[in-house]
């Protein structure tokens, strides 16, 4: 790996439902019609397409080396939704620079992410793996493994939860134990959040003991998340010590009454005792620039 491995995540883009969308399913009683309502009376107004449009900007502006996305790409997860996102994905970067892992929009009714999974896959997978394979997935770029996790699943009316499953926390404890006998960086990019910020009844994950016991017996340099639509630093447990949490807000949010659109720019490092050290950028919208700019650094150490 060269000297500093540079990567941009952002989370929670929520790309815009088209009126005519939501005209067709307005009179069908679904979950679907909850989530239609939720976007005409609030989410339209805080997630705009040209904050996006900047944040993606001033991500390309940086130059990372790998991009990663933690999911909620869409809203309710309507075929043509799925379509148009495949297509921004596009835009956003090729398969092998932009590492995704969904969200519970982009579940948001049985059935409906079997679409994204055919037309994202190729952004939710792993080195040499093939489109039938699905979570954990694992890419290795120079030094650093990137392990995707997928917590979605559909749910209820008025529920966000997440969930892993047996599956795949077996698979994951088993990669996590395999690239750490390797000495790489280990980052897991999952959509909930597996610290304090996951333990919601409503908005959480229904197995996150279980997965903090994987952590806990396998470790992680670094997990990376979205979902709660503002920023988290947190710690949970691992094997050789905590593991640093982080998450933006949503990389479109124009909100009065939360937190703007943020991104994160990683600079990852070897330490001359071959840890790990992660420079952290904060980039935030500013409203009354129209622009991103610096709000804070900090660093992680081993």
């Amino acid at each position: 790996m060269a000297a500093t491995f540079t990567i941009a995540h952002f989370t929670d883009p929520h790309l815009p439902l088209l009126a005519e969308e939501t005209r067709l399913l307005a009179a069908k009683p679904s979950k679907r019609l909850s989530g239609i309502l939720s976007w005409q009376l609030k989410r339209r107004h805080i997630h705009l397409p040209e904050i996006l449009a900047a944040a993606v900007a001033d991500i390309h502006a940086h130059q990372p080396q790998h991009i990663v996305l933690t999911g909620d790409v869409v809203n309710i997860s309507l075929p043509e939704e799925i379509s148009r996102a495949a297509a921004w994905l596009a835009a956003l970067g090729t398969p092998g620079h932009v590492s995704l892992v969904p969200g519970n929009h982009d579940a948001y009714m049985a059935g409906a992410f079997d679409a994204a999974q055919q037309q994202w896959a190729a952004y939710m997978q792993g080195d040499g793996q093939t489109p039938d394979q699905h979570f954990p997935y694992c890419r290795i770029r120079g030094e650093v493994a990137f392990i995707g996790v997928s917590t979605a699943v559909p749910t209820p009316i008025f529920s966000a939860t997440g969930h892993v499953g047996h599956e795949q926390l077996s698979a994951l404890g088993d990669l996590l134990n395999t690239l750490g006998k390797a000495g790489l960086m280990r980052i897991v990019m999952i959509h909930h959040p597996p610290g304090a910020a996951g333990a919601s009844t409503r908005k959480g994950l229904t197995d996150r003991a279980a997965l903090l016991e994987v952590f806990a017996r396998h470790g992680a340099e670094l997990v990376l998340h979205g979902h709660t639509h503002k920023g988290v630093f947190d710690r949970i447990a691992g094997r050789r010590g905590p593991i640093p949490v982080l998450a933006p807000s949503s990389a479109s949010a124009l909100d009065p009454h939360g937190e703007n659109a943020r991104w994160h720019f990683l600079e990852i490092s070897r330490t001359p005792a071959d840890g790990w050290q992660t420079q952290v950028t904060v980039r935030g919208f500013s409203p009354d620039s129209g622009q991103f700019c610096t709000e804070g650094r900090f660093s992680l150490l081993p």
